[in-house]
């Protein structure tokens, strides 16, 4: 269910929402290789009109589920964006559009989640990678001396 205010309620006081929206919803759950949002966006939204605006303000918090940029393994990201500001015009040419004096606030929240995703999500700092195994075998063996053919070494010998 999309998140929706009422614009007429909000002539009489501030509005308050908390509650989740489904990751279906905000429409992110494809598309990305190492970040995939499944689990739902718990939100706690304060709704406020300010003349001819309405600022909505808040925190959203979801959790990622990634896979490590460097090694893939998959961790969970805990996705937190404590003070979400967003401040809708209800007049003018960036006016937001209005259907029953209803203003849909979950596109908003889709960029602004989506913006929030780690670019190159590491499962720790310090993570170093998938492990090198040919340079690992090679570290291990003592490279043997190659053996001269007498006749090449001679060759080597001559200058042009």
């Amino acid at each position: 269910m999309p998140l929706v205010i009422n614009i007429r309620h909000l002539e009489e006081k501030d509005l308050h929402f908390e509650g989740e929206i489904a990751a279906e919803e905000l429409e992110l759950a494809a598309g990305e290789d190492l970040v995939r949002l499944r689990q739902p966006v718990r939100y706690d939204l304060t709704v406020h009109q300010a003349g001819r605006n309405v600022l909505v303000s808040g925190r959203l918090e979801a959790g990622l589920d990634c896979e490590c940029a460097r090694c893939l393994k998959p961790f969970v990201f805990n996705l937190q964006v404590p003070e979400w500001v967003l401040h809708l015009p209800l007049e003018g040419e960036e006016k937001v559009d209005l259907k029953n004096d209803m203003v849909d606030l979950t596109p908003f929240l889709r960029e602004d989640i989506l913006l929030e995703f780690p670019q190159h999500p590491l499962c720790t700092e310090d993570c170093a990678g998938l492990p090198n195994r040919l340079n690992a075998s090679k570290k291990t063996e003592t490279p043997a001396p190659t053996p001269v053919a007498p006749a090449w070494a001679e060759l080597n010998k001559l200058k042009f």
